[in-house]
């Protein structure tokens, strides 16, 4: 029999979209949702909306509370389309992404039902499909009133935020999270279309790689298949009538590899497994151990009907959690080298996953890149993300660190619900095994944590009709289901090549304690909710997948949808762009004893009752004070955290930063904002995250150590150390100046360190007393220089900003128009800390190739400014653009 490759037929012109329960919307509006509008597939309805100018932009302003009543709406969606018969034995209407609740009728025939956003769904329509017109119509259930509806029926589950988003399989932060807008709507967000195929179609291809102790690597291709078939069949003995084999072939290409291996998949069964050694394969290594090499792997039925490609990379990972001195570590080997994992917690780039395009991910990856970052977490109230983000890890060398979407709540346990995550779960790790860059599985986020340690969440779960527990009462399931067993039995069934971890944060010794430093992996969120940031040298973490530390966006992206008049944190419009509780009061409250006096805890109000203490009016201007005052907090406590951690390695394992983007203009804890602003953040974790990094830590003396009478609490550092990390595979050797200098560059002490570092390799010296004890801090800093290239210098401050002698105005400056934009000359008379160009306040579509550079008496440095708008070169230097911490002081 002769077949002729399947064809898919897209389905993406001429949608419109209407209300079912209109009385829902502004009365206004009612008549013409109603009718209907049209509608773009893949999209969302309420872009929809904004398309035909019935809303305005849902991220400007507080237009976000005007606009809850499109998550109430029923909406359906309806396309007209011609269809032909092309002689094929099977038509499957395919639907990729469907959001959330849906039923889907063909000419006025039940299709089938949908109850997941993260799942694809394929239903055989060759008996309800006619020749010439058809008309295809799915309507979704209202996502607020579903999950509502589902709470009463199976019962109160615990949850953060105010919806019960773990109700459904949609993702979690469509309901508003403490960085998002909410905007819990509909829509068809993936490509829907006909599939015509005969014979077979390939179902799932696993090739799964190994990578051998003599360097051989090894990949082993599963193939499934589904065969066209007569329909359903109704008699279990005639389900395999008529089938032959399927022979197949699996090519690999690729860094001088051209190999393939024939299969066949016997009558009677629908899967096969083949495999190929490539001898000396050519490894893929994360960014900064090595190269990212990559091999095509294409899969093909004999018979020319059935076709799969792909990319694979060889590489072996494994994780270390055996017990140590400190307590059990969570330590990434990759090819049997220990990784240090440096890098980004990711959030969706959109709240409108539709809109983003592989340019937008091209944006967002170049990102993680240029900050040095090796690592980026797809977290667990997300989306398992497209095939965009994760071929660019693989291209990039970005290690994935992979969510499960279970975030921040229990999930009931019922069958419908164990089915549904199954799916979804079987399907996502189908999709996304042959990246290279996929490294870990993760089960949940917080959700162990949540239960052991979260108020009220064990006496929400109380059940009187179970048996009584440790806890004197019956519990109904939370998830621990699908983190302890389900999850495990499917990647040790599908895909047993990846690391996997039950939850995050995950202490592997004390599951009533789930957020230990020294075990495990650990989340640290009192820095921002409650403590000095300081608080973070308290903390020994072995892993710290999930920290950060808030700031407003780029001035141009908060002022594009902030109007309030004046503009001031308080503001009615600024706090709807600000969803975490207390937000700005924390950013004040945070600044205490760093860039405001006073300690974190001496917060007063005026007698008047105002909030002047947000903006301290004796030393700052405006807004625009708080403003850099927020961002220049935010890069100075992660540098802190960071550089901390980091100091600690091989104790510390990772340091992963909540998080890198945002999906909407708002005040949250991105490093990079929705226009793509990078923040002083980004520029300080280039600096922090460089592979190879230089910093100055206070230590506990041996001394200390020795002395026994600190048992119980920790010793207080008694000295200054100078740490120097290489986490790359090539040695480095060289020595150090290490000088203690007054403000004006004067030098007090000096001391010369010989170092010689091999691969993957810390070093920790001792400084000595001199150079270490200062006799002025206010106006004493310690720096350290190499002799040999691969590090940036060390600068320790000797006092926080509030209490250091800064010359107000430290800088000279030159700007000159170039071919792409502006050179910008800076040039040091004084100690400038902390220096940062907000160049979009001139132009909001520029960027600077520098930032937060701290530059020495007699320094000088030069940025581009890219930028196509004609102005006065001068602008860019004018004092509410070119910032540093000094003019904080005035």
């Amino acid at each position: 029999m002769t077949h002729t490759p399947h064809t898919f037929a897209v389905l993406a012109d001429g949608w419109s979209v209407r209300a079912l329960n209109p009385q829902v919307a502004p009365e206004a509006l009612r008549d013409r949702i109603a009718v209907g509008i049209p509608a773009t597939v893949p999209g969302e309805v309420t872009l929809d909306l904004v398309s035909a100018g019935l809303i305005a932009d849902p991220f400007d302003g507080d237009n976000e509370k005007h606009q809850q009543w499109i998550g109430d709406i029923d909406w359906q969606y309806r396309l007209v389309f011609d269809w032909h018969d092309d002689g094929k034995e099977r038509h499957d209407l395919v639907a990729y992404g469907l959001d959330t609740v849906a039923t889907v009728t063909l000419n006025g025939q039940l299709v089938g039902n949908a109850q997941n956003y993260h799942r694809t769904y394929r239903w055989d329509v060759r008996g309800q499909l006619r020749e010439g017109e058809n008309q295809l119509v799915v309507t979704f259930a209202s996502s607020v009133c579903e999950s509502d509806r589902r709470e009463q029926e199976l019962g109160y589950y615990p949850h953060t935020e105010h919806h019960a988003f773990n109700q459904l399989r949609k993702p979690s932060y469509q309901f508003g999270w403490d960085w998002g807008i909410d905007v819990a709507n509909a829509g068809i967000w993936q490509q829907i279309g006909i599939d015509s195929w005969s014979g077979e179609r390939l179902k799932a291809v696993r090739p799964l790689v190994d990578v051998l102790d003599d360097g051989t690597g090894v990949l082993t291709c599963t193939v499934d298949i589904e065969r066209a078939g007569k329909g359903r069949v109704m008699d279990p003995m005639d389900a395999h009538a008529g089938q032959t084999p399927v022979p197949f072939t699996v090519a690999l290409n690729g860094n001088g590899t051209d190999a393939k291996v024939s299969g066949v998949i016997e009558a009677g069964r629908d899967s096969a497994t083949v495999k190929i050694a490539v001898p000396d394969a050519k490894l893929w290594w994360p960014l900064g151990y090595g190269d990212q090499p990559l091999y095509d792997v294409a899969v093909t039925t004999d018979d020319g009907e059935a076709e799969w490609s792909g990319r694979i990379g060889f590489r072996a990972v494994h994780v270390d959690t055996r017990a140590d001195e400190v307590g059990r570590p969570f330590q990434i080997y990759v090819n049997n080298v220990p990784v240090h994992a440096r890098g980004y917690n990711w959030v969706p780039i959109d709240a409108f996953m539709s809109r983003a395009d592989r340019a937008f991910y091209t944006k967002r990856f170049h990102d993680l890149v240029e900050s040095n970052s090796n690592m980026v977490r797809a977290w667990g109230g997300s989306i398992y993300e497209s095939d965009d983000f994760y071929d660019l890890a693989d291209e990039l060398g970005v290690m994935v660190w992979q969510d499960f979407m279970l975030a921040c709540a229990a999930y009931s346990e019922d069958a419908d619900t164990r089915s549904e995550i199954e799916a979804e779960a079987r399907g996502q790790i189908t999709r996304l095994c042959p990246h290279p860059s996929l490294i870990v599985w993760n089960g949940s986020n917080e959700n162990y944590v949540a239960y052991a340690q979260w108020g009220g969440y064990k006496q929400a779960l109380r059940d009187d009709d179970r048996p009584a527990n440790e806890y004197g009462y019956g519990e109904k399931g939370w998830g621990d289901y699908y983190y302890a067993q389900l999850f495990p039995q499917l990647l040790a069934e599908l895909d047993p090549t990846h690391v996997y971890l039950p939850s995050s944060p995950m202490s592997f010794t004390k599951f009533t304690d789930a957020n230990l430093d020294t075990d495990g992996t650990m989340h640290i969120w009192d820095v921002w909710n409650r403590m000095d940031y300081r608080k973070y040298a308290d903390y020994t973490p072995r892993f710290a997948d999930e920290f950060g530390y808030q700031a407003p966006p780029a001035w141009s992206t908060l002022t594009r949808v902030v109007h309030d008049e004046p503009l001031e944190p308080f503001g009615d419009q600024m706090l709807v762009h600000q969803k975490a509780m207390g937000g700005n009061y924390k950013l004040a409250r945070g600044m205490r004893s760093h860039l405001t006096p006073g300690d974190i805890d001496d917060v007063s109000y005026k007698a008047d009752g105002t909030r002047d203490w947000l903006i301290p009016t004796d030393n700052w201007d405006d807004i625009e004070d708080w403003h850099w005052a927020c961002q220049l907090q935010q890069a100075q406590a992660i540098r802190f955290g960071v550089e901390h951690m980091r100091s600690l390695e091989p104790i510390n394992a990772g340091a992963l930063i909540w998080q890198l983007n945002d999906d909407w203009p708002v005040v949250s804890w991105a490093a990079v904002d929705y226009d793509g602003h990078r923040k002083p953040l980004w520029y300080a974790s280039r600096d922090f995250f460089a592979p190879r990094l230089a910093t100055i830590q206070p230590r506990i003396s041996k001394k200390q150590w020795e002395d026994r009478s600190w048992e119980g609490k920790r010793p207080a550092a008694d000295k200054l150390a100078l740490v120097v990390l290489n986490d790359t595979r090539e040695p480095w050797a060289g020595t150090w100046t290490v000088e203690r200098r007054t403000l004006e560059g004067e030098v007090l002490a000096s001391q010369r360190i010989e170092v010689s570092l091999g691969a993957v390799d810390h070093v920790t010296v001792y400084l000595e007393p001199e150079v270490a004890t200062f006799a002025d801090a206010s106006s004493e800093i310690i720096v350290a220089v190499a002799d040999q290239p691969g590090f940036a210098r060390a600068v320790f401050n000797g006092a926080e900003v509030i209490g250091q002698k800064l010359q107000a105005k430290p800088l000279d400056v030159k700007v000159e128009k170039t071919d792409h934009g502006y050179a910008m000359t800076l040039t040091a008379h004084a100690y400038a800390r902390d220096v940062f160009c907000m160049a979009d306040k001139v132009d909001a579509d520029a960027s600077v190739d520098g930032g937060m550079v701290t530059l020495l008496p007699g320094e000088s440095v030069t940025w581009s400014i890219s930028s196509d708008a004609d102005v006065d070169p001068e602008r860019f230097a004018a004092p509410n653009v070119l910032r540093c911490a000094n003019d904080l002081k005035r």
